[in-house]
């Protein structure tokens, strides 16, 4: 069984946690896909061009965080 890390993202108006997570192979799949989500939010969220701070961090299954 794969391990299962957690993606808690916050849009600078919104902090979403995590509670189901994905499994997968290592943690550097993980940040790879936590960085992946950065863009999508900023699309999702600045239509107009406007400024905002996004971030996600990457937790394991343990609560700790890894990126």
């Amino acid at each position: 069984m794969m391990p299962r890390y957690f993606f808690d993202t916050d849009n600078g108006d919104l902090l979403v946690q995590d509670d189901e997570g994905i499994e997968l192979p290592d943690a550097e799949a993980a940040r790879t896909i936590g960085v992946a989500v950065l863009p999508e939010m900023a699309r999702d969220s600045l239509p107009d061009g406007d400024r905002r701070t996004f971030a996600v961090r990457v937790r394991d299954e343990q609560g700790t965080v890894l990126y």
